[in-house]
């Protein structure tokens, strides 16, 4: 064991050539980041999500309450015992065989038995009070951890000048600001990578699984290697468009629909300015350019690079989601139905033939995220629909 621990903490990788553990060690003068430091995240997150069960309890239900919000979930299924148990003890999505053999068994059209288990998976789903109260928990959040960040950073060089995030590394101290700062985003991030499965599923749910295990590696392997002047403009830069996404899926599921459209034109373009054009020009420029001219490459150098591109991935696919929405958007004058929406359409779209299309009324449902974080999705659930 301990020989697989000096081994996972080779000097030679995560650290510059000739920089050593022995040379970061606290002092009384200086404090540099440790990676015990990091143990207290772990039960930060569960007080984390402690906090969020009671916020959504005793403050975001009463708001949603107080806004004509009400508990009431997708349209529920007829019982039938048959169906149920073929639901419960064998699939939840029955393939075409086993659909014309309950047909026949029930004496039903293939099409109302797909109907039935359409709206059997989506009875299973959160209500709109449920989505409203989980929008507002990560609204707080990130409203709190944004304005903390930027109170925070507009009194750091750094932010005004990136080559300070590389002068003198990696012999920066560390402030009680910037430990706060990353115990606290790297417990809300794992708070998310665990609630991901208790929460409302998403058709993206292994790319938001991704991103916020990308995220977590950033976090830890920055603060490791005391990158952590970089790592919290990559923060903070990520949280400024969270806290207007969350905004307009809240306005969304209020029936506030020409809120929800102004608040997602706002978020579509603070998302696509900071991912897609900030993120890359002001911070891989630094990551990338900068500390090669300033510091020069080392192994964790590469790994951390490599996770900022694997988010910058993300980024770029998320847009295209975003993109599609704002296309819809104005094709329909409203803002429509995520691409990532949790909630199955209850209209016949995927089962009646083109040349029928046309006769079938088309009716959304809407949805509520995560992400986020990272978040949380992006447009998440905020379908901005009047009937929602």
């Amino acid at each position: 064991m301990a020989g697989i621990l000096v081994w996972f903490w080779n000097e030679r990788f995560w650290l510059p050539h000739n920089v050593t553990w022995a040379d970061l060690k606290n002092t009384d003068e200086l404090t540099f980041p440790q990676a015990e430091d990091l143990y207290l995240a772990c039960p930060l997150a569960f007080c984390i999500f402690m906090v969020r069960l009671v916020f959504e309890r005793f403050i975001a239900r009463p708001c949603a309450l107080g806004m004509k919000i009400q508990a009431n979930g997708p349209q529920k299924a007829q019982p039938n015992a048959i169906l149920e148990k073929v639901f419960t003890a064998i699939t939840k999505h029955p393939d075409e065989k086993r659909l014309e053999g309950l047909s026949k068994q029930l004496d039903w059209n293939v099409r109302t038995i797909q109907r039935w288990f359409r709206q059997r998976r989506n009875q299973e789903k959160p209500s709109t009070l449920a989505r409203f109260c989980e929008s507002m928990w990560r609204f707080s959040f990130y409203l709190y951890i944004f304005t903390y960040g930027v109170r925070f950073l507009k009194k750091s060089p750094w932010l005004w000048n990136t080559r300070e995030c590389w002068y003198n590394y990696p012999y920066q101290a560390l402030t009680v600001d910037l430990h706060y700062y990353y115990v606290l985003q790297l417990s809300f991030y794992l708070a998310l990578l665990f609630s991901q499965f208790t929460d409302i599923r998403r058709k993206d749910f292994l790319l938001m699984f991704m991103h916020h295990l990308a995220t977590i590696a950033l976090v830890t392997f920055s603060y490791v290697n005391n990158m952590v002047r970089v790592g919290t403009l990559v923060m903070c830069l990520h949280d400024a468009a969270d806290v207007l996404l969350e905004t307009a899926k809240m306005a969304n599921y209020a029936k506030c629909q020409r809120l929800c459209n102004l608040l997602f034109v706002m978020f579509a373009l603070v998302f696509m300015s900071s991912r897609l054009g900030i993120f890359p020009v002001w911070i891989l420029n630094s990551t990338l350019l900068e500390s090669w001219e300033i510091v020069g490459p080392f192994p964790s150098w590469w790994v951390f690079n490599l996770l900022l591109l694997l988010l910058q991935t993300l980024h770029t696919y998320w847009s295209y989601l975003i993109v599609r929405i704002a296309c819809r958007a104005i094709s329909r004058g409203k803002v429509s139905k995520d691409d990532r929406s949790d909630i199955e359409s209850s209209s016949d779209e995927d089962e009646v033939p083109p040349s029928t299309h046309k006769h079938h009324h088309h009716s959304s449902s809407s949805n509520g995220t995560n992400g986020a974080h990272g978040t949380n999705g992006y447009l998440s659930g905020t379908s901005c629909h009047d009937d929602h």
